[in-house]
């Protein structure tokens, strides 16, 4: 099944700060924290849908020269014997 996108117009204020704090205190998405609690208000099975949106990670890699030569042994075939 395919998620549908909503826009909500004219949230209160008190409704929209409980969102933020819930979801910055719980480190989770505001998308994450509404769809649950609106799922929750309307009794219903309250999981987080399995695919999410990676957009926060977008732009944020870090260069790792330590993980970068962590990684070169995966490149290379290993022999019979382990070695």
């Amino acid at each position: 099944m395919k998620n549908i996108q909503y826009t909500l117009r004219a949230v209160p204020k008190a409704v929209d700060l409980a969102l933020r704090r819930k979801a910055r205190g719980e480190g989770r998405s505001l998308n994450a924290v509404a769809v649950e609690t609106l799922a929750r208000g309307l009794e219903l099975d309250a999981r987080e849908p399995a695919n999410t949106e990676l957009d926060d990670l977008v732009g944020s890699w870090v260069e790792d020269p330590g993980f970068d030569l962590a990684q070169e042994d995966f490149s290379r075939p290993e022999r019979a014997d382990g070695k």
